[in-house]
């Protein structure tokens, strides 16, 4: 009986063995993602409101709060006066809030005339999709919003409407 008992003890602990190694190795892989994804946003250009070309490069090297929205989507644009008041207070911390739109040129310009938003916005269609997908959005739902750091790893990353108050939590840390 007592065998029998060590035998299901050495099983039990080599599958704890398995699966932390695993999650090691899955940890890893996702940090990994993470660097290629904003690798990826910060050599694309996507169109501003007015149909501008604009490289994301130039958003390197600082903390990044993308927000991933549509014209259409109710929660994105409750969220976007919050993301407003954010960039406002962090824009002397090297902090910037940017809003990539899964719409087209004319939807983003009809949408800035008609609401007040004080970060940049950019017209990527699906493009953006795709990328927000690279970034960790395996829902495919918007408002997805993710939280780079100065280095181009990814902080954090939130699903649905975010508050000011949730993003400080995360921003806090990045700023010692």
């Amino acid at each position: 009986m007592l065998k029998k008992l060590n035998s299901v003890v050495y099983l039990i602990l080599i599958v704890l063995l398995v699966f932390g190694i695993y999650y090691f190795f899955q940890s890893a892989k996702i940090e990994n993602a993470g660097s290629e994804a904003t690798q990826v946003l910060f050599a694309a250009t996507f169109p501003d409101e007015k149909g501008q070309p604009q490289n994301l490069k130039q958003y390197a090297g600082k903390i990044v709060v993308l927000n991933f929205w549509a014209t259409w989507c109710g929660p994105c644009r409750e969220e976007m006066p919050e993301l407003s008041k954010l960039n406002d207070a962090y824009k002397d911390k090297n902090l910037v809030v940017l809003g990539v739109a899964i719409d087209d040129v004319a939807a983003v310009s009809k949408f800035i005339k008609e609401t007040k938003v004080n970060y940049p916005l950019f017209a990527a269609d699906m493009d953006g999709m795709q990328i927000a997908t690279n970034l960790g959005n395996d829902k495919d739902v918007l408002p997805y919003t993710v939280i780079i750091k100065a280095d181009g790893s990814v902080a954090k990353t939130y699903f649905g409407r975010v508050t000011k108050p949730l993003l400080e939590e995360t921003l806090v840390n990045l700023f010692k």
